[in-house]
């Protein structure tokens, strides 16, 4: 395929005729066809799928190919079946209408199908099959949908296995089933429409299987009620009876009334049969349209096409039938067709244009033409004559062939019933039985009725079809329907078969002829004798022997100077078509005996064209290697440019935006630093007067908790004291009394009285030993806490003392820092002092007016006069600002640690309860000290070097304001 599409071979093959249809198709902008013809078993269905994949490999990368090659899969199912002479037999003809876009990609397509063998569902000759998808159904089907459809074997349909073949050797139906519901998915029909075919196809086998039995002496019939019966209305969608009535019974009209009447038996057969080929060949007509739908999805960008006819080939059986009888005569008129543009129509041409031409004869068949198509007396006539008539029979309808056609040399009349017709391809005999029944087609008003009252959907449709078939007005009944019966099927085969010869003529042929190399279906086998039989018939020697001395190709003067005309090396003196074409004729050394020149057009023999091609294939190619090279030197010239001028700009805009974003990342920088500043000197005052404040409230509290403590305890020691008093007072006033009474009255007490007195004491007695005991212990757990709170006061004034010499250390800063800032100011006021009295002369006469002069105004008429002292007062009272504040934090923070440590001291004594540790908050309070000395040392430092600046700026003012005193 590959050598095919790069022209690098160019042997005859259906490649190339493929590859000459596409290149004219784009070249002309004219529809070509491709026919392919020839006896049945071929190779015609091969060869057009051939076709179709060179012509999607030429037009692929639109998707739209795979589709339009799934499509012979399902028309092969459908529509094809074993024969005696071929496994793979089309019992129909289509034509695959393929659509190309300008740029020659495949668009879409359209099919078109004729003459489906109907008859083939319901009988066939032994040894044959019926059409594949049946087979493929039973064997592949998945288990879910058998049971949907009550499937079974092939074998226990009576439709099936009738001709005893239920299988092709080499094929596996399973399989081929499994292909056949990818090729639906890809065509994109979807799976509810999926399971209406197979629904049908399931129905029309099921009623195959519909029996019947006679009831009385004139043979009429009752539908036995079986499992066919059931299976098959159950899936039409329709109940028993009713198909039962559709099958056995029939209605006759009688003025207004109607009668109901019993089938025979074998009007029952013949009306069960019809209703299985109806639904079969609706159900062919009804698939195609669903593929025209998926294919046709592109055609609005459709520009020319190229269509591909694969009809059924001439056939000649021992038995010839009305299929044989209508598939040899569409033979006949593509074989007519095939004459007239490869004989007739093209020595017609030679001899209009001058060319010195010596006819070819060819074997014509126009006489076996006229004698199908020729009216009234002709085969196709005679046949739809004899059809109207209700008596007629087939042993009428051929006698009156041989009354009316013995005098035509193609026909031979025979006896029973049997007529012989000279073909193109050789003398064929055919059986009249069942031409006229075939040729009715007929479908009774009960059955029409039965599809139009099913549930299902596809039945209904079926059924609006043959009544839109059979008559154009709606409005009539069902009995109307029948009584005007459609066009018989020879009529309408015609009329189809015209139609398809006027598409054809439209189009541009290309001829693609199948010999069958022998009949035994074997490969690598030649009958010489059936090859040259072939060969002989179907004109293909005739043809080579135009090719041969004839001129194949064609072209007008001006098509030929404006194809070829710059191959001139040198311009000529005439410009006219004429003389361009013959001096690149004579350029390129062409043999005049290998051309002809006529009137408009040239003539070549084969092969001269090729020769003009590769001279113009050769000077294309140097253009074309002259204006790369100059192309490319061009853009690259330009790209050099551009991409030079782009890393300019490229440069400044980086630049410009690398300076514009790091001025915003140092003002964002800035800005944060700022924000974080007062952020952070906020937060540190927050913290710090949080912490003061939740500090001095935990000291109040503390200290409110230790004198309550303290004072509740000296409360309790009064109390108990008092008490005590009190008791012994009471007891030593009451011996008394009681002995001094005994003593009035001469009587002492009662010994039990005394007894008890003496309980009373020895259990005082007992309870004070034992408060004695108690207090020893408290004395030794005194004597504990005060050895414990020795060692505490003795650790506590060790750190008092370091404290203190830490204070000190910081005190005698403190102290240095103020003797330097008052000598600093006693130096300043001495220089002060020096200018002043000359001042306070003016103030007023008297000498002792001065003393009453504030310092406040003598300071600020100082500053007034001389704003170099004023700057250094301001320096001084900074300085006493700052040291001040330095002194007065020292102090706040001693007392805060004092503080911290008493109440630590007494958390540690026990005169305070609480429950912290004293050792861990101890250890804390070091760490803060420690803390706050170090930050305190610093800004102590701080402080001195700023008035040692201070001062030495002071220093260098009096300096400039003394030397400038010192000049005047």
């Amino acid at each position: 395929m590959l050598q095919y599409k790069q022209k690098t071979k160019d042997d005859p093959h259906v490649y190339a005729v493929a590859d000459l249809a596409f290149n004219e198709m784009l070249q002309d902008g004219i529809n070509q066809s491709i026919i392919i013809s020839g006896e049945s078993g071929a190779g015609k269905t091969e060869t057009a799928k051939i076709a179709m994949q060179y012509l999607a490999a030429l037009g692929g990368a639109s998707g739209m190919e795979s589709e339009v090659l799934q499509t012979n899969v399902i028309l092969e199912a459908l529509g094809n079946a074993k024969t005696s002479r071929n496994h793979n037999s089309s019992r129909f003809g289509k034509l695959i209408e393929i659509h190309f876009s300008e740029t020659g990609k495949m668009c879409g397509a359209k099919i078109q199908t004729f003459l489906l063998e109907k008859s083939r569902v319901v009988q066939r000759a032994q040894g044959e099959r019926s059409y594949h998808i049946f087979y493929q159904l039973c064997s592949g089907a998945p288990p879910l949908l058998k049971k949907k459809l009550s499937l079974k074997s092939a074998n226990d349909y009576t439709y099936l296995k009738q001709s005893n073949c239920l299988r092709i050797d080499g094929v596996d139906d399973s399989k081929m089933f499994t292909v056949l519901v990818d090729a639906l998915d890809t065509i994109q029909i979807s799976k509810e429409d999926q399971m209406k075919l197979f629904s049908m196809l399931a129905a029309v086998l099921w009623m195959g299987n519909i029996s019947f039995s006679v009831v009385d002496t004139e043979n009429h019939v009752e539908v036995v009620s079986n499992e066919g019966l059931a299976t098959a209305a159950k899936l039409l969608g329709c109940t028993s009876n009713q198909l039962v009535t559709a099958m056995s019974t029939r209605k006759i009209r009688a003025g207004n009334d109607s009668i109901v009447k019993k089938l025979t038996l074998t009007q029952a057969i013949d009306a069960r049969d019809a209703l299985a080929k109806s639904i079969y060949a609706h159900l062919f007509d009804w698939i195609v349209e669903q593929i025209n739908h998926s294919l046709g999805m592109g055609r609005q960008c459709t520009w020319r096409s190229i269509s591909i006819l694969d009809i059924y080939g001439f056939e000649c059986f021992n038995k010839n039938g009305f299929e044989q009888f209508c598939i040899n005569y569409a033979n006949e008129r593509l074989q007519q067709h095939f004459n007239r543009h490869l004989f007739k129509l093209q020595q017609e041409e030679y001899l209009e244009d001058g060319i010195d031409w010596a006819p070819v004869k060819f074997v014509d068949n126009t006489d076996c033409l006229s004698l199908f198509e020729k009216k009234p007396l002709g085969l196709l006539s005679l046949l739809d004559e004899e059809s109207t008539f209700p008596k007629a029979t087939d042993l009428s309808f051929a006698n009156k062939l041989k009354q009316q056609l013995s005098a035509n040399s193609c026909f031979k009349g025979e006896q029973e019933g049997a007529f012989k017709i000279c073909h193109y391809a050789g003398e064929v005999t055919y059986d009249t039985s069942g031409f006229l029944e075939k040729n009715r087609d007929s479908l009774h008003s009960e059955s029409i009725q039965l599809l139009s009252s099913c549930k299902c959907e596809l039945p209904k449709h079926f059924a609006s079809v043959m009544v839109a078939d059979s008559q154009n007005k709606s409005s009539q009944s069902w009995h109307s329907v029948v009584d005007t019966q459609k066009q018989s099927v020879v009529t309408k085969f015609k009329v189809q078969l015209f139609k398809l010869m006027q598409q054809l003529e439209s189009t541009t042929p290309h001829f693609i002829r199948c010999i069958q190399p022998n009949g035994k279906q074997r490969p690598r086998l030649f009958e010489h004798d059936l090859f040259l039989h072939q060969l002989k018939c179907c004109g293909v020697l005739e043809v080579v022997r135009i090719s041969r001395t004839g001129y194949p190709t064609r072209m007008t003067h001006q098509q030929f100077a404006e194809r070829y005309g710059f191959l001139l090396l040198r311009s000529i003196a005439s410009q006219d078509p004429l003389s361009v074409s013959i001096a690149v004729l004579q350029q390129l050394n062409i043999p005049p005996e290998m051309y002809q020149v006529g009137y408009t057009k040239l003539f070549f023999r084969t092969g001269q064209v090729a020769a003009l091609e590769n001279a113009k294939r050769k000077m294309l190619h140097g253009t074309l290697c002259i204006q790369k090279h100059f192309r490319g030197l061009h853009f690259r010239q330009g790209y050099q440019g551009l991409k030079k001028g782009a890393m300019t700009f490229q440069s400044f805009i980086r630049g410009e935006r690398a300076r514009i974003h790091f001025d915003n990342v140092i003002k964002r920088w800035r800005a944060a630093v700022l924000i974080q500043k007062y952020t952070r000197r906020r937060i540190a005052a927050t913290m710090f007067n949080d912490q003061l404040k939740h500090i001095i409230l935990l000291q109040s509290v503390m200290r409110g908790c230790l004198a309550r403590t303290k004072y509740k305890c000296l409360q309790n020691e009064m109390e108990s004291k008092v008490s005590h008093n009190k008791v012994q007072g009471d007891m030593r006033k009451n011996i008394s009394e009681s002995r001094v009474c005994h003593e009035m009255n001469g009587r002492y007490p009662h010994q039990p009285v005394i007894t008890k007195l003496e309980n009373r004491i020895s259990k005082a007695e007992a309870a004070l030993r034992d408060k004695d005991e108690e207090n020893v212990m408290l004395k030794q757990q005194l004597e504990q806490y005060e050895r414990k709170w020795s060692e505490y006061e003795a650790k506590m004034k060790s750190m008092e003392e370091a404290w203190k010499r830490q204070l000190s250390s910081l005190q005698l800063s403190l102290v240095a820092a103020k003797k330097s800032l008052v000598s600093d100011d006693v130096a300043s006021r001495a220089a002060r002092s020096d200018f002043t009295p000359a001042h306070a002369q003016y103030d007023s006469e008297d000498t002792l007016s001065t003393g009453t002069h504030t310092p406040e105004v003598i300071e600020s008429r100082h500053h007034n006069h001389h704003p170099e002292a004023k700057v250094s007062a301001g320096n001084s009272d900074r300085r006493v600002n700052a040291v001040n504040h330095l002194a007065k934090e020292f102090e706040d923070r001693r007392q805060v640690f004092e503080d911290d440590a008493g109440f630590l001291v007494a958390v540690k004594s026990g005169q305070v309860g609480s429950n912290m540790n004293p050792d861990e908050e101890l250890r804390k309070l070091k760490d803060r000290f420690a803390t706050w000395k170090k930050d305190y040392k610093s800004r102590l430092k701080e402080t001195k070097f700023n008035l040692q600046k201070v001062g030495t700026h002071d220093e260098k003012t009096r300096k400039r304001w003394w030397g400038k005193k010192s000049s005047k």
